[in-house]
């Protein structure tokens, strides 16, 4: 199969956990800490990755805000992004670079049912050419609206973090560097993040981190 393993359940999330531990003493460790993991799969298609736009550089509450102005004003679409006036969806919230960025998802005319079966290779170079979707977006994309169980976001901070303290490392690897730690937890990369995300809120909380 071209998409390799899917998670579609806790289970699969689970059995994920249980092959990190038994691979690495070190997962072990996290999951101890963590408890069992979130399953943080999300739908696919348009609405997804103009969410993913209007979240860039904005906080949560705000990113939430516009969302939110978006919906009520039925502007979630790629036929109603096309047809709105930068006035309304600057009305809704959006900044001049993110109407661009989101008028581009829209004329890209991305064929979302053919990413579900499309190698993840694939579905990051289809996100990718579509300005405003940079890798990062791409493969938390395929990591969770397709629900790809060995994709990895190396460039995610948190991860980066995470990983650091973890292994016991001098410095916060780098996009590259991680990206080569990351082979070794196939076929199971996406469960890996899964566990680092929750491993860096336990360790943040525990170190009094802000």
């Amino acid at each position: 199969m071209a998409t390799g393993r899917i998670i579609h359940g806790p289970d699969c999330v689970a059995e994920g956990a249980r092959w990190l531990a038994d691979h690495d003493p070190r997962f072990a460790h996290a999951l101890s800490l963590t408890g069992d993991l979130p399953l943080r799969r999300k739908p696919d298609g348009f609405a997804e990755l103009l969410s993913a736009i209007v979240s860039q550089q904005v906080s949560v509450a705000a990113a939430g805000a516009i969302w939110t102005r978006l919906k009520d004003a039925r502007l979630t679409g790629p036929r109603k992004i096309i047809w709105a006036t930068d006035d309304e969806l600057r009305a809704a919230g959006l900044s001049r670079q993110k109407i661009r960025y989101a008028r581009a998802l829209a004329e890209a005319r991305i064929n979302y049912k053919a990413l579900r079966d499309a190698p993840t290779d694939e579905v990051i170079n289809t996100l990718t050419e579509v300005s405003g979707i940079g890798i990062w977006t791409a493969e938390i994309y395929a990591m969770f609206s397709l629900g790809r169980a060995d994709v990895f976001a190396p460039g995610d901070l948190a991860l980066q973090e995470a990983a650091r303290m973890l292994f016991d490392l001098d410095a916060r690897p780098k996009e590259r560097a991680l990206r080569e730690m990351a082979k070794d937890w196939s076929p199971w990369r996406s469960v890996a993040a899964r566990v680092l995300w929750a491993y860096y809120h336990v360790a943040k909380d525990r170190e009094g981190i802000r």
